[in-house]
């Protein structure tokens, strides 16, 4: 899976677009960066900058736009309407895709540490990056902005975790952290009328809404507002019941609400001690932030949301909560639409929980799988969704071979050449065993009398589509493992010294290859493990299919050893042959073992 890490730096410059160019060319001068979006704000004077790129460049990309935003921008002819503090205000560093939030931490610590270090920047880490709790909050990191950072650097409590303890007057201070991928999502309705968005915004988000009391059916915000009475008494935001006390209430909250209220009424703000003003209602959904508007390009009303942690509130989840209180009021949603990227974990898991509703395997093709999310969530409702250029870390395949098609593929192997040979064969033939035991998996999901086995197969399924893809990627793999190999032979060797050293890059080349020799083996026994489990749950009228995926993944293994016991005199390594060869014939008799015990349960389903 590729690596991808995204970060969105907010720049103090929104209004003169050569700067703006200055600090995006920065991060781009850096390899493999792939920069996403970038909106400026003249109101705001601020640019929120959108890049992603690996671990290993992300932070360098960063680094760089920090540096010459330094040179750019004078914080003290800064002037706008959003919160900052520094020229650069904030760095925060997004796990897209094969990366966890420890990776993110220990990128923004390192670049923090860069900008303290070589820009002279005091840098604070916020959010997971934060190394007390009373800086994760951003908002209590950057309070008092700019103007009144000098004061702040003086007191005890306000170090900086990197860089000097200094008033930096034209760079100010950033703050640099990690955090969960924010999506921005609209749920569109069947109306221009504010009000009804806003009721829908106000009943989803975390903030909730006040409590009413009265006409709140079908719409709440007809109801009578509910304020704290001045008898010193409690009322629950959520239920009719009234506590003595704030702890009395807490209590209550927790056990009936699953909430912790003292940190509710902190976000409101509502003072516990001496509340007044009106009683919020919960929302529905943590991590999510709401309000409704009216989009006169598309003449409907949105709910238009901020989803600052899907893996708590996943998009799909909102939008049938969404649609089940339009319901409730007389109100359609006709689709939605994601605002920007959206990470490609968001878009399978609504696909899977759509698929499941409806009875059928969660084990179908990447392809098939982004357009049961796009059809069921309604993304193309007022706008093409088009999932290349909108899902961050969606799978794909590359590569000259596996993308030609069939007869192409099948007439360079015939060719006079070395590449493609055996072990890209051995590699597709592993794939089509993996696809064949998916498609299996599929079509007896859905079947009636399957109902107890439905997770069973859906895993298969699930499993069958990985490593038919992982095997797919091998058939490019093995031909540019040779290439090594190739490139070793053509090195010049006119004297001892360039005959030692290509006969060195030979002897690893050679290593090289064998070693990818040695995932399709693996790759092609867990095709046969997936052959065995399916074999004993499959239909007896589809059981021919799984037995020729035992036969093709079993003889993907088989050709992949052949691969690796032919290379392994060449690598001239005693040591990583031996090893090699008791590696490669454990996993050939764990493949036979599979193998006869799939042959096994297809026999005895034929003859009965």
């Amino acid at each position: 899976m590729e690596r991808i890490v995204e970060c969105v730096p907010n720049f103090s410059e929104g209004r003169d677009e050569a700067i703006i160019q200055e600090i995006t060319g920065a991060i781009e001068s850096v390899s493999g960066i792939t920069l996403l979006d970038v909106d400026p704000g003249a109101n705001t004077n601020r640019t929120v900058v959108s890049f992603i790129g690996a671990p290993e460049t992300i932070g360098e990309a960063a680094f760089q736009g920090v540096k010459r935003a330094s040179e750019l921008i004078d914080m003290r002819e800064h002037h706008g309407a959003h919160p900052r503090f520094g020229a650069t205000d904030v760095v925060p560093f997004v796990p897209v895709a094969g990366v966890t939030m420890d990776d993110c931490v220990e990128i923004a610590r390192q670049v923090g540490r860069r900008i303290g270090d070589e820009l002279g920047i005091p840098v604070y880490l916020y959010e997971h990056a934060a190394r007390v709790p009373e800086r994760r909050n951003l908002a209590d990191v950057r309070s008092g902005e700019y103007e009144r950072l000098e004061g702040r650097l003086a007191g005890p409590e306000w170090v900086p975790d990197f860089g000097p303890a200094e008033f930096n007057p034209t760079a100010g201070a950033t703050a640099v952290g990690a955090r969960e991928f924010l999506i921005a999502y609209n749920i569109n309705l069947n109306t221009s009328d504010r009000r009804y968005a806003t009721e829908l915004a106000y009943e989803l988000r975390e903030r909730g809404r006040w409590k009413r009391t009265g006409h709140t059916e079908p719409f709440y915000y007809k109801g009578d507002v509910v304020s704290f009475p001045e008898d010193g008494t409690y009322p629950c935001g959520n239920c009719d019941f009234v506590g003595g006390s704030f702890d009395e209430l807490a209590g209550h909250h927790t056990e009936a609400h699953g909430g912790d209220l003292r940190e509710r009424y902190g976000t409101i703000p509502i003072d516990p001690e001496q509340p007044s003003g009106p009683v919020f209602k919960d929302g529905r959904f943590r991590c999510v932030k709401g309000l409704g508007w009216v989009i006169e390009e598309y003449n409907r009303a949105q709910i238009s949301l901020n989803l600052t942690d899907y893996n708590v509130s996943p998009p799909h989840e909102v939008l049938e909560a969404a649609r089940e209180e339009a319901w409730k009021r007389g109100i359609v949603v006709t689709g939605s639409e994601i605002v920007g990227v959206i990470p490609y974990d968001a878009m399978k898991r609504a696909a899977h929980y759509y698929l499941k509703r409806m009875g059928r395997s969660t084990g179908v093709p990447v392809p098939d799988l982004m357009e049961t999310a796009i059809q069921s969530m309604g993304l193309g409702d007022v706008s093409p969704f088009e999932p290349e250029e909108r899902v961050l870390g969606l799978p794909k395949l590359e590569g000259p071979l596996v993308l030609r098609p069939t007869f192409d593929f099948v007439d360079e192997v015939s060719r006079d050449t070395p590449a493609p040979g055996g072990g890209s064969v051995a590699a597709l033939a592993g794939a089509l065993g993996g696809a064949l035991t998916s498609m299996v998996a599929n079509l007896s999901a859905p079947k009636g009398g399957f109902e107890d086995r439905f997770e069973a197969l859906c895993s298969i399924a699930e499993g069958g589509q990985e490593v038919k893809d992982a095997l797919l990627r091998g058939v490019d793999d093995d031909t540019r493992a040779f290439d090594s190999v190739i490139e070793a032979m053509r090195m010049p060797k006119d004297t001892e010294a360039e005959r030692d050293v290509r006969a060195q890059a030979l002897r690893e080349g050679y290593k090289e290859a064998t070693r990818v020799h040695m995932v399709t083996v693996e790759l092609c026994r867990d095709a046969l493990k997936l052959c065995a489990e399916m074999a004993p749950l499959a239909d007896s009228q589809m059981i021919s299919d799984v037995g020729a995926a035992s036969l093709l993944a079993h003889a993907g293994a088989r050709a992949a050893a052949y691969n690796v016991r032919i290379n392994l005199p060449h690598t001239r390594d005693e040591g990583f042959s031996e090893e090699m060869r008791g590696a490669v014939e454990k996993l050939l008799t764990e493949c036979a073992q599979l193998a006869e015990a799939v042959e096994a349960d297809v026999e005895r389903a034929l003859e009965g």
